[in-house]
C-alpha cells in the first residue's frame, strides 16, 4: 500500500451519445478521436458507461469499446463507468477485464455499478433467471476480487486471464448506499453528480467518515462526475448546452432521444415543471467560458475536496466537444494544487 501526491486529476466519462442524424458507427469514431485528443491534453482516464435499450446512447457493450479505445491510444487509462454488475456473472467480468488488462497492462480500470442501466423490462431480458439483483452487489464485488487474487489459483473456478492482475476496482454510486459499500471495502468512489447531484455531499461525508484502509487504498479517493460545456464565450457555451438540456428533458419524459442540435431558446420545448426538474439534475453542470468554469469549478473543488473531476460533455458538434475538453484542461491546470495525500494503488494520477 503506497501513497501518491494527489493534485487534482481530470478525466472523461463518455456516455457515447448518438447524435440526431448519426449512427452508432459515427459515435464510435468520435469517441476514438476524442480519446486520442484528451490523451494529448493530459487527461488521466477515459471511462465508458453501460446503457441498454436507449436510442440516445451506443454504449451497450462497454467492454468492447474499452478494447477499441485502448487499442487506439497509448497512455490513457481506459475503463468502465461503469459495468452494471447485476447484469453480468462476476466470472465473465473477471475474464473480460483480465483479457483487457493483459492486452493493455497498467491501463485498464473497472468501475462497478449496481443499477441496471436500463428499464426494468430490459433488465429482465438481460438477466433472465440466471443472476441476482442489486442486493447481490457487495457479494459479487468480493467474488470479483477473489477471481483477481493470486490465492484463487487453488480453486476449482479460475479467471484466466485475470488471476493475479492489478486491475483497479472503483465503486460507482448515485446514492448514499454505495458510499457505505465503497468505504467498507476500502475502494475508490466515483459519484454520479452529473445526474444525481442531490446526494453528492451526504455520500462524500459518509464515504470519508466510514472509510477503512485496504490493501488497495490507503485513504479515501473520490471522483466526482460533472457536466461541462466550455466554449470561447459564456453565450456560446449556454447555446451549446441546450443540447444537454434537451437530452435531460428526454430522460425526464421517459423518452430519451438522440442528442439534438442546439437551439436558440428552450422556450416551448419544456413546461415549467420539466424545466425545474432538468435544472435540478444539472445542478453540477459547469457551463461557460474558460474563466467562468475555472471560477465555478474552484468553488466546487473547495466545497467537495474531491481528488478527481470526471467530465461529461454532451455537445452536438464534435469539434466543439473536443474544444470544450481542451478549455477544461486549461482551466483545471490553473487551479491551486491540492496538498492532500491519497493512497490510490494501481491508478496513476498525472
Amino acid at each position: 500500500m503506497s501513497s501518491v501526491s494527489s493534485s487534482l486529476a481530470f478525466s472523461v466519462l463518455d456516455l457515447a451519445p448518438i447524435n440526431a442524424g448519426s449512427t452508432p458507427a459515427d459515435t464510435f469514431r468520435r469517441s476514438l478521436d476524442l480519446a486520442q485528443n484528451v490523451e494529448r491534453l493530459g487527461y488521466t482516464r477515459y471511462w465508458l458507461s453501460e446503457h441498454h435499450n436507449m436510442a440516445s446512447v451506443a454504449s451497450s457493450a462497454p467492454v468492447v469499446l474499452i478494447g477499441h479505445l485502448a487499442g487506439g491510444t497509448t497512455t490513457l487509462r481506459i475503463g468502465s463507468g461503469g459495468v452494471m454488475l447485476p447484469n453480468h456473472a462476476p466470472l465473465v467480468v473477471a475474464e473480460q477485464f483480465g483479457t483487457l488488462a493483459t492486452l493493455y497492462p497498467g491501463r485498464i480500470d473497472l468501475g462497478l455499478g449496481r443499477a441496471p442501466g436500463s428499464d426494468q423490462v430490459t433488465a429482465q431480458a438481460i438477466r433472465g433467471s440466471r443472476f441476482g439483483g442489486p442486493q447481490d452487489f457487495p457479494r459479487d464485488i468480493q467474488q470479483l476480487q477473489a477471481y483477481f487474487s493470486t490465492t484463487n489459483r487453488t480453486n476449482a473456478v479460475r479467471a484466466i486471464p485475470g488471476e493475479g492482475l492489478d486491475i483497479p476496482l472503483y465503486i460507482l454510486g448515485s446514492s448514499t448506499d454505495s458510499a457505505y459499500l465503497a468505504a467498507a471495502l476500502g475502494l475508490p468512489y466515483a459519484f454520479a453528480s452529473h445526474f444525481a447531484p442531490g446526494q453528492l455531499l451526504p455520500a462524500l461525508e459518509i464515504y470519508r467518515q466510514h472509510f477503512r484502509p485496504s490493501a488497495h487504498l490507503a485513504a479515501p479517493y473520490v471522483i466526482a462526475c460533472v457536466n461541462v460545456v466550455a466554449a470561447t464565450t459564456d453565450a456560446e457555451a449556454q447555446w451549446l448546452s441546450t443540447s444537454l438540456q434537451q437530452f435531460m428533458l428526454g430522460v425526464i419524459k421517459g423518452r430519451p432521444a438522440p442528442l439534438q442540435p442546439p437551439v436558440e431558446s428552450m422556450h416551448g420545448l419544456w413546461e415549467p415543471a420539466q424545466q425545474h426538474a432538468v435544472g435540478q439534475m444539472l445542478a453540477y453542470a459547469f457551463i461557460g467560458s474558460k474563466a467562468t468554469i475555472q471560477r465555478d469549478l474552484q468553488e466546487f473543488v473547495d466545497q467537495t475536496q474531491v481528488n478527481e473531476l470526471m467530465a461529461v460533455s454532451n455537445i452536438f458538434s464534435h469539434e466543439a466537444r473536443v474544444y470544450s475538453y481542451q478549455l477544461l484542461a486549461e482551466a483545471l491546470r490553473a487551479l491551486p494544487q491540492k496538498q492532500a495525500e491519497a493512497g490510490l494503488v494501481g491508478a496513476e494520477s498525472r
